[in-house]
């Protein structure tokens, strides 16, 4: 029997499986399509230690109903999905209570920095550091009101240790150029790091993961079978288990009477060929909610928020809104042969992960639901459960995250 199964090969699972390998524990990944099928390969690659604010805030309760009427927009929800994610909205509207909000970026903000410590230590453990790059990120804004509107986030961001500058039309024109003269302000973050393709560092993951003695096996898990000496998962046997599998694992959590409320935000991007601008850094339209982001393999176009589920089709008028509106406030972008794309990305109503102990069984240990941040939270993530699965204590409080903290009535587990 080996020692730990991890279910899902994206980046959070594969990055604590070489976490747990590192341990000397004897690991086997199971996935039902193998390393980077899922949200894991179409990201916008930033490891975006900055975004430590929930979604769910008192400024999204604000901008939420006019971008509720835009279909297209950075926010939506399809009709035929609205009754069935009320139960969630219900908490995402509780969410937005200042005391919780609050609450929620001092754990994001812990999470953040311990993600960031641990980063350049696994890519070079794992040889993947030549892929990370460091070209920041620019936030940009349509006029001063816009700008003026932002800056409590940037306060709260100063109080945080995070540095930014904030520059003028002219200054942005220096770290990027061929910006529509709409934008007239913006705020440069240098710790804004990323990735060279998000797909292909998840694929080199596993290859190291291989490399070092774990192993890969494709099937489908529908359920976790925990007894006193073990946790059976597809046939398998091991001691421990991580569930990692992202937008699908609160189905699995479902077979051991834990109901977790994830929910699915369904991204969206194109990929153009790598000459279709000159990027020199992750450009945020936030106001429009999504980002431009070059990577080694073309220019990436995505972003926003359609809360669907795992079942609807995909609407790719979604990115072709996105990319149009790249094209209008980046007039120089070449806007054919690019490559559609969707994925599913796990998220809970306060945006933290469920991080800890399975209360069906301690021989289980939840691992998902990071939203939009799981390759930039995947090496903080992949710390904690090492040392859980290890019998020592993380280096951050987890409670905040516990996967029992929806449960109507009961406290949290301490950590």
């Amino acid at each position: 029997m080996r020692d730990v199964i991890v279910v899902g090969a994206g980046v959070v699972g594969l990055s604590c499986a070489i976490a747990a390998r590192m341990r000397g524990l004897s690991i086997t990944v199971i996935d039902r399509e193998g390393p980077a099928a899922g949200a894991s390969a179409g990201n916008a690659g930033a490891f975006a230690f900055t975004d430590i604010f929930p979604l769910a805030s008192p400024g999204i309760l604000k901008k939420a109903p006019k971008w509720l009427l835009d279909p297209l927009g950075p926010l939506t929800i399809p009709p035929a999905y609205a009754l069935g994610i009320a139960p969630w909205l219900w908490r995402f509207w509780r969410a937005c209570a200042p005391g919780r909000v609050a609450a929620s970026v001092a754990a994001q903000t812990a999470m953040m920095d311990l993600a960031k410590a641990e980063l350049e230590p696994f890519l070079s453990a794992t040889g993947t550091l030549p892929m990370l790059r460091k070209d920041g990120n620019l936030e940009v804004y349509e006029g001063e009101a816009q700008f003026r509107a932002a800056q409590p986030g940037w306060e709260a961001r100063a109080r945080h240790g995070i540095t930014f500058r904030h520059m003028s039309a002219a200054e942005m024109a220096a770290v990027q150029p061929g910006l529509a003269p709409r934008f007239t302000h913006g705020t440069f973050t240098p710790g804004w790091y990323s990735i060279a393709d998000p797909r292909l560092y998840t694929l080199a993951l596993a290859e190291h993961f291989r490399a070092i003695g774990g192993e890969i096996v494709i099937a489908d898990v529908a359920a976790l079978l925990p007894d006193d000496a073990g946790v059976t998962v597809a046939g398998l046997r091991a001691g421990q288990v991580v569930l990692a599998a992202g937008a699908f694992s609160h189905r699995i959590a479902r077979s051991i009477g834990e109901k977790i409320p994830l929910e699915t935000e369904r991204g969206y991007n194109t990929t153009l060929p790598p000459g279709a601008f000159d990027l020199r850094c992750q450009v945020t339209f936030g106001g429009h909610g999504f980002v431009v982001t070059r990577l080694s393999t073309g220019i990436r176009v995505g972003g926003a928020v359609e809360l669907g589920g795992l079942d609807l089709p995909p609407n790719f008028r979604r990115s072709e809104a996105m990319l149009k509106k790249a094209a209008a406030f980046l007039p120089g972008l070449r806007t054919e042969g690019g490559t559609q794309w969707m994925g599913f990305r796990p998220s809970l109503p306060d945006s933290l992960p469920a991080l800890g102990p399975a209360r069906a069984s301690r021989r289980i240990i939840h691992a998902f639901g990071n939203g939009h941040l799981g390759l930039t939270q995947s090496p903080g993530m992949a710390r904690v459960v090492a040392d859980l699965l290890t019998g020592q204590r993380p280096p951050i409080d987890i409670t905040p995250f516990s996967p029992q903290r929806f449960d109507a009535g009961s406290a949290p587990r301490r950590f």
